[in-house]
């Protein structure tokens, strides 16, 4: 089972930019589509970005297109999420999960979080 740690969280004023990291323990993390959520203080965990396993293919919930980018080195094992232009609204704990799909079911593993906090 993959095991995945975040990193790259803090503190950061409106406007700023911060870039998140998601390690991967798997040596076939290749194999896996990576994707970042995000969860609020008492809201639900919502989804971010996703990026398949080569790193052609990417996309992102509608309030941060054109600030988010998405990106992955499988060299590395590493998940990546570029965040421009931030806003107060973007607080929130960031979470990292790799994809397994078979079939039609897909299976998310999580990382424990990283804390990403916007002061306006």
């Amino acid at each position: 089972q993959v095991q995945l740690v975040e990193s790259g969280g803090g503190l950061v004023q409106a406007g700023g930019s911060l870039r998140l990291s998601c390690a991967a323990s798997e040596r076939t993390f290749s194999t896996y589509a990576m994707a970042w959520f995000r969860q609020a203080p008492g809201k639900e965990r919502e989804f971010v970005a996703r990026i398949n396993w080569s790193g052609d293919s990417a996309y992102y919930r509608d309030s941060v297109k054109g600030r988010f980018t998405i990106s992955r080195d499988n060299a590395k094992n590493t998940v990546y999420l570029q965040m421009n232009s931030l806003k107060p609204e973007d607080t929130a704990v960031y979470y990292c999960a790799a994809v397994k799909t078979v079939g039609v079911s897909s299976y998310y593993y999580w990382g424990q979080g990283t804390q990403v906090t916007v002061s306006s």
